[in-house]
């Protein structure tokens, strides 16, 4: 569990370090991975991809396949100030 998200590589994208070993294997494979949290010990981790069906993107959470409706803005922030997708919560 991470207390701390910082930069990640030379890119700007924000990745938690105990996700880092699992985002960089997935970048390596057919995911195209959009977003991740590691859930900070309240939430369940959560890992964004895209796919492409029938000529669509699609956004999945990976770990339990909800596809998620939007393009963007996929994790709410709570009042503690933790990130989490409502679809994936709901379904705990």
């Amino acid at each position: 569990m991470c207390k701390k998200t910082d930069y990640h590589g030379t890119s700007n994208t924000q990745i938690d370090r105990c996700l880092r070993p699992l985002i960089d294997f997935l970048q390596d494979s057919t995911y195209d991975t959009i977003s991740s949290c590691c859930g900070h010990g309240k939430y369940p981790i959560t890992i964004i991809v895209k796919e492409r069906h029938n000529g669509r993107d699609v956004f999945k959470e990976l770990l339990t396949q909800i596809e998620i409706p939007r393009k963007r803005r996929f994790y709410n922030r709570d009042k503690q100030g933790y990130y989490y997708i409502p679809e994936a919560v709901s379904k705990v």
